[in-house]
């Protein structure tokens, strides 16, 4: 896996965020080495999601998906802030306009989200769960953070099974890699020929009957995170 490849999603750079007015239900605090990580869902389960956003950060409708399946599953969500001690991409520069906000775009994607970087904090993320008690960890990303999530499930991974949403920079060498279950569920604007090549590894992995997947080809890039509009 190429940990240095930049976004390649054109949809990730062209669709702007929705505003929201959600109030969160979990809480932001310190824990397993991140200063900042929403917490949402019962402090006694046994079992944890972890949550990877897109590059907005903390946004209302990246939040209530986790509290929504916090509430569901009746499991804890856990939400770090994988970006810290720097910021989230700057949503008033998003979509890019100009030769310098799409420069801002890829320098972020080389920089502060890259996705090498992230990765190593995801599986510690992990592994510190798994130390405390958890005794099966799942994990999903969206967008960016479907890398991330998808890249973290090779050898030696502390998750159980691995969930992506209309993820960015889509390879099917990272599905080679799996040694997990994967549900990976894209939208028209991901690269359909690199969703079927993964949807056929998987087909032939020892797990294929645990995987799930689906080309939700009437929505957009970003349906599920800060793009997303919860109220329709």
């Amino acid at each position: 896996m190429s940990t240095t490849v930049h976004n390649t999603n054109e949809a990730c750079c062209t669709i702007p965020p929705v505003l929201s007015e959600y109030e969160a239900k979990g809480t932001i605090k310190p824990y397993a080495g991140f200063q900042k990580v929403y917490i949402t869902g019962p402090s006694t389960s046994e079992n944890a999601i972890v949550a990877i956003f897109d590059i907005f950060g903390f946004f209302p409708q990246t939040q209530q998906g986790a509290d929504i399946l916090a509430s569901t599953l009746n499991t804890t969500v856990y939400m770090p802030d994988f970006f810290e001690p720097d910021s989230a991409f700057d949503i008033s520069r998003y979509p890019p306009k100009t030769d310098e906000d799409k420069a801002a775009v890829q320098a972020f994607f080389g920089s502060t989200a890259s996705p090498s970087a992230a990765i190593t904090k995801l599986k510690a993320f992990g592994e510190a769960l798994k130390s405390n008690g958890i005794k099966r960890v799942g994990v999903y990303g969206m967008c960016w953070g479907g890398k991330v999530a998808i890249a973290s499930g090779g050898e030696m991974t502390p998750f159980h099974a691995v969930s992506l949403l209309h993820p960015a920079m889509l390879s099917a060498e990272d599905a080679e890699k799996l040694t997990v279950p994967l549900a990976i569920y894209v939208s028209h604007d991901e690269p359909i020929a690199e969703y079927n090549k993964i949807v056929d590894i998987i087909s032939k992995k020892s797990f294929a009957d645990k995987n799930d997947a689906k080309n939700y080809d009437n929505m957009f890039h970003g349906w599920a995170a800060a793009r997303s509009n919860l109220k329709n």
